[in-house]
């Protein structure tokens, strides 16, 4: 058995009215194919240009390790050289990622080789961020803070995009005041034995390829993996739904901080108490008896 998941529609190119029209207004996504051709970035962004403009500069890396009550709120769990780093990428599989990487910040002469396309949205031009994987490297289901209408423009390889929008997540064992789901699933090959709720859950799957855009909706979950070496850049826009807004602004100025709180004061007792509830409430509300 597999998950319920249905391809994420193609288009080759779009113009910002039919954008707005099928996929912002009714919040579905979509891989765009060919948009950014007439952008250097399109041309010259692999891991080599960037190893040549950025080797010197220490990144952090993060892998798929459980989250750790004394871990801060995006941590790295490690450092390392870009030029080492994409020197270990492209030599063999590793765990190691790198993200929300602000390039404007590390690199401003990036800002160059790309623009920021007229989709109908007004992007936030301070913070486009890129991501970095070795080969099977994946992130953990989440969906992100703010809640932000998302551009993933992929290059060099090809990477797995699995989306669930808010609406499943009575079955994908959330995990309370967190952003994430259950650590331990595999959304490569899940266990419906273990997480059965999984089975109800209808979602999206694509592949990415060099110079692909993907839209993902307000609010969307994403697990990300890695099929071959690659990174990604993502522009974002502000969520226009007000339920959606006002839940951005709780996550950022409340339940970051409680979490926060309550790791400092029971410890690791909190990652497990909440690592059961997510279990525990899914099958409850699913009519499950484990």
């Amino acid at each position: 058995m597999k998950l319920s998941l249905q391809d994420i529609p193609r288009v080759k190119t779009i113009s910002k009215q039919d954008f707005i029209k099928h996929y912002f207004k009714p919040q579905k996504p979509v891989v765009i194919q060919h948009f950014i051709e007439d952008w250097p970035a399109y041309s010259k962004w692999n891991l080599d240009y960037i190893k040549e403009i950025a080797g010197d500069i220490i990144v952090p890396l993060y892998d798929d390790r459980p989250v750790d009550y004394k871990d801060g709120f995006n941590e790295p769990h490690a450092t390392m050289k870009m030029a080492d780093y994409i020197d270990l990428l492209k030599r063999e599989p590793t765990k190691y990622r790198i993200f929300l990487w602000n390039i404007l910040k590390e690199i401003p002469q990036l800002q160059k080789d790309f623009k920021f396309p007229d989709f109908g949205l007004r992007l936030m031009k301070g913070i486009p961020m890129l991501f970095f994987g070795g080969e099977d490297s994946h992130t953990f289901m989440h969906y992100d803070i703010d809640l932000a209408n998302i551009f993933h423009f992929h290059f060099e390889g090809k990477k797995q995009c699995i989306l669930f929008d808010q609406k499943q997540n009575d079955y994908i064992y959330k995990i309370p005041h967190s952003l994430i789901t259950r650590e331990d699933i595999n959304f490569k090959n899940p266990d419906f034995k273990k997480w059965p709720a999984l089975k109800n859950a209808k979602g999206y799957i694509t592949e990415l390829n060099h110079g692909e855009i993907l839209y993902m909706p307000e609010g969307y979950w994403h697990y990300m993996r890695y099929i071959t070496p690659g990174f990604s850049m993502s522009l974002r826009a502000i969520a226009r739904n007000p339920k959606n807004l006002s839940k951005a602004v709780y996550n950022i100025f409340v339940m970051r901080y409680f979490d926060n709180v309550m790791r400092r004061i029971k410890g690791q007792k909190w990652i497990d108490w909440k690592n059961e509830q997510a279990v525990t409430r899914t099958h409850a509300k699913n009519g499950f008896t484990l």
